[in-house]
């Protein structure tokens, strides 16, 4: 089991930056993409950016360009830079980790409880 600890939510005016890091403990040997996804009110939950093991990065088409995912493999810990924040940013924004175990290739999935970023206008 992998355990994803996220901090780093909170209120911030359109224009400023934020910065969520997910701290990860437990069986983090097999993970290999880390990363953030987001969900407001009323829509489906959706990919904001991930970071593989040898920081291959993947980002959703709304968030290029002004924020950046990092990662410490040292520390199995994922960070989010979020910059230029939109009102349409406000969700809230969970921690992922995937990863393959075992000789029959079991995929593994975690989630994080949440941070809830509000951009207010």
């Amino acid at each position: 089991q992998v355990q994803l600890v996220e901090s780093g939510g909170g209120l911030v005016q359109a224009g400023g930056s934020l910065r969520l890091s997910c701290a990860a403990s437990g069986s983090t040997r097999n993970i290999n993409t880390m990363g953030w996804y987001r969900q407001a009110p009323g829509k489906q939950r959706e990919l904001v950016a991930a970071i593989t093991r040898g920081y291959s990065t993947n980002y959703g088409d709304s968030v290029k360009g002004r924020f950046t995912v990092s990662r410490d493999n040292a520390k199995n810990t994922v960070y989010l830079q979020m910059n230029s924040l939109k009102p349409e940013d406000t969700g809230a924004y969970y921690c992922n980790a995937q990863g393959i175990t075992g000789f029959s290739l079991t995929t593994l999935n975690y989630w994080g409880q949440g941070t809830q970023v509000t951009v207010s206008s």
